[in-house]
């Protein structure tokens, strides 16, 4: 038997000051309040937007700056949109006080490149990162559908995420980080959310056209009428497309060579689509939803802030957390996107001097951990991928009969590096006993099987505990291992349809996209955040843990505005693509050269007066005010568009940002993949690819002393590491390992 830990105490004891304006450092924060550390507020914004309201609960204000930051073990430095200078002012001012706080800072661009001191705020910063022009997934007319960010302040969140991580994983053994100084760009920690498209440029491959040439990746994942709103399906594989025909009712069309394979559907899919919707139409959205689960058939609908704050799995996971709204009173904001089982006989928790001691002197913050990764794709390999760079062992299991997608791209290039592989065929007795050797030499296990296959492999929680006490086992699934929906079958893209993510990107009078897979690196992040922390109480305490992670949860983290916006009788907006209720100008504006285009957003009327001083249609137009320009925004928008479309999207931006105007490029991978700022910040390191070539793949989103161990390996082939490992690890003998293999024990 298991017990929930209802009380957060992962990092209790732990002490965070926050520093600076920027809602990233507020969201950064806030995971470690989650998690039970005592965070407080130095010098901060005011701000008490429904947002902030969210990020901000559990924190507590400073009275004495200079007293909380003496005792700070963290201190986290937000200065956006501000540039270096600002973030190195406040740094400056957090040592000055405290020499041995890990320090984290997040800025636009950087603490360092020749684009340090750049301005950026959302936007800005989300197409300098080339989210902007895989968001949406690819447009039937790239002219008309310029690149788009993400709503919601995504880019603030996912920075914020990012800086958690780092700082968790430094803290996670209490050890070498103490006085270093860990710096995250905004833009790097958005351009990791693609590491697959920005490693294409290192093999010669060209950039993702952003024009639709048919819609191959209906077949994949699709997005259907229903008679109350819109559901999402993917039935991507052939049982699960059977399946789907079966929901359907089996109709006539259903056997049409037109359809007869994956690739066939996609060639097709319009066709396809439009017979789909005929029958989707018909029926509400909850009842296809739950007709194509029980079939087995990936399904979600499209719900809204009201189904989400009602969802019984939601509820009976407790996600939600209380907190005061100064107008509408008492609400409910997204709480921590995962729970915490333990042995239900553990005693109560107290300091113990002879916990593990997981970070040794040499070897990075997290060497001397291993970790048996049974995850698969994105989200576990992301996860499992910075504790690798960051010194864990990493053993990645797989089968050659099902090896992990990511191969098939070059996806695995990247997640894959610093691990080793083995392959175990887990359907077989003596491999599960391997595995249980393993476990018994690991410190941390992470899958993302489908709710109850580890248990019944013999590889559950409890097994595992018996097997390795302090075990820290983390389970990732798509709403969760507990609750009346933990059964079904999920995917990141389902969730960010069925969160409510994909109704809120794109522009105006556009149907729901689900594009690219948001949630699956996002998710990555998090899950990191939560091993370091359960490492970090496990040195304290000597005690492991079960954490079950949802991913639904994970992404809802980022997205409590509208959830926040419907208890208070307000109705969500739909998609606004690039604009912006309170900046104008806010948008994205075409450039000389095919498809290319510069971001520009003017929040303060310093900026619009700088930006009227450039372009030159603009000059009697300097004392407008903000509501003046919001009329004006179409003629505005031209004269702007006449500036830009004869200047290269670096050219208009360097010439912006030099008057005071944030601005940025949103560039294609090739062209961020050559990116001057990131080549000089190394976020393209070289290391050595399988095939022996040395290639320059996307790195860590931070910057930081640790940085990623010096010698980074190439992701290995299939199975490379197995009698290594088994070696190594178990002591096994070379005739033992062939007898193993003999067997099928070993694929």
């Amino acid at each position: 038997m298991t017990a929930e830990m209802t009380e957060p105490d992962l990092v209790a004891g732990l002490r965070v000051v926050e520093l600076g304006p920027g809602l990233a450092g507020a969201v950064c924060g806030q995971s470690f309040a989650e998690a039970g550390a005592g965070v407080t507020r130095g010098l901060g914004d005011a701000d008490s937007g429904n947002v902030w309201l969210a990020v901000n609960d559990g924190k507590s204000r400073t009275t004495n700056l200079d007293e909380g930051l003496a005792v700070a073990d963290l201190v986290i430095v937000d200065t956006t949109p501000s540039g270096a200078s600002a973030a190195l002012a406040l740094i400056d001012r957090a040592r000055s006080s405290n020499r041995e706080a890990l320090i984290v800072s997040i800025t636009p661009f950087g603490l360092s490149g020749p684009d340090a001191e750049f301005t950026g705020g959302d936007l800005v910063s989300f197409h300098a990162s080339g989210m902007g022009r895989l968001l949406i997934g690819q447009v039937e007319d790239p002219r008309s559908e310029p690149p788009v960010r993400a709503a919601g302040d995504q880019s603030a969140f996912v920075a914020g995420v990012t800086a958690a991580c780092s700082a968790m994983l430094a803290l996670a053994g209490d050890g070498p980080c103490r006085g270093e100084l860990i710096d995250v760009s905004t833009q790097e920690a958005l351009a990791c959310m693609a590491v697959r498209e920005l490693a294409a440029p290192a093999y010669g491959g060209p950039s993702q056209s952003r024009h639709r040439d048919g819609d191959g990746n209906g077949s994949t994942v699709s997005i259907i009428p229903a008679s109350d709103g819109f559901v999402s399906i993917s039935p991507r594989e052939e049982r699960q497309w059977r399946a789907w025909l079966g929901v359907m009712g089996d109709p006539d069309w259903g056997d049409d060579a037109r359809f007869a394979t994956k690739a066939d559907r996609g060639t097709n899919w319009g066709v396809l689509h439009a017979l789909i919707s005929e029958w989707s139409g018909a029926h509400p959205k909850q009842w296809i939803y739950e007709t194509a689960q029980d079939a087995r058939v990936p399904s979600f609908p499209l719900a809204t802030p009201g189904d989400l704050l009602s969802s019984p799995q939601l509820l009976h996971r407790g996600f939600f957390t209380e907190f005061s709204h100064p107008i509408a009173g008492l609400m409910r904001r997204p709480g921590a996107p995962y729970k915490i089982h333990r042995p239900a006989s553990t005693r109560p928790e107290q300091p113990v001097t002879n916990a593990p001691q997981i970070t040794p002197p040499t070897g990075g913050a997290l060497g001397g951990i291993k970790v048996l990764d049974l995850s698969w794709v994105i989200a576990g390999p992301t996860c499992t991928r910075y504790l690798a760079a960051l010194g864990a062992d990493v053993i990645k299991v797989e089968t050659t009969g099902r090896a992990d997608p990511g191969r098939a791209s070059k996806l695995h290039a990247v997640l894959g590096k610093s691990k080793r592989a083995i392959t175990l065929n887990l359907k077989h007795r003596d491999a599960i006993k391997i595995a249980h050797g393993l476990v018994s030499e690991c410190d941390v296990v992470v899958e993302n099987f489908a709710t109850g296959v580890l248990e019944r492999l013999g590889l559950g929680y409890e097994a595992l505990s018996a097997t390795r006490p302090d075990i820290v086992l983390l389970s990732a699934s798509g709403l969760g291992r507990t609750g009346p929906d933990a059964s079904r079958v999920a995917y990141g893209t389902l969730i960010q349809c069925y969160t409510g993510f994909a109704t809120l990107n794109g522009y105006p009078g556009t149907s729901p996209r689900v594009g690219w897979a948001w949630a699956d690196p996002l998710c990555g992040l998090k899950m990191a955040f939560a091993i370091g922390a359960a490492l970090r109480r496990r040195a304290r305490t000597g005690e492991g843990g079960h954490i079950d992670f949802s991913m639904v949860e994970s992404l809802l983290t980022t997205m409590p505005g509208p959830l926040i916006e419907h208890q208070s009788g307000v109705t969500p907006s739909g998609p606004i693509g690039n604009d912006h209720p309170g900046i104008s100008p806010h948008g994205v504006y075409p450039c000389a050269g095919e498809d290319e285009w510069v971001a520009i957003s003017t929040v303060s009327a310093v900026e619009w007066a700088a930006l009227c001083g450039v372009v030159p249609g603009l000059g009697g137009c300097v004392s407008d005010g903000f509501e003046t320009r919001r009329q004006n925004a179409r003629s505005i928008d031209d004269g702007i568009t006449a500036w830009t479309s004869v200047r290269s999207a670096r050219e208009a931006t360097l010439t912006l940002q030099k008057s005071g105007v944030s601005a940025a490029p949103s560039p294609d991978s090739t062209a961020l993949f050559n990116d001057p700022h990131l080549q000089e910040r190394g976020f393209y390191p070289l290391s050595t690819d399988m095939d022996g070539t040395n290639r320059g793949l996307p790195g860590l989103p931070w910057r930081w002393p640790e940085g990623e161990r010096s010698s980074q390996r190439a992701a290995p082939g299939l199975g490379a590491d197995t009698d290594s490992v088994l070696a190594e690890v178990l002591e096994l003998s070379d005739d033992e390992i062939a007898t193993l293999r003999e067997s099928d024990a070993l694929t």
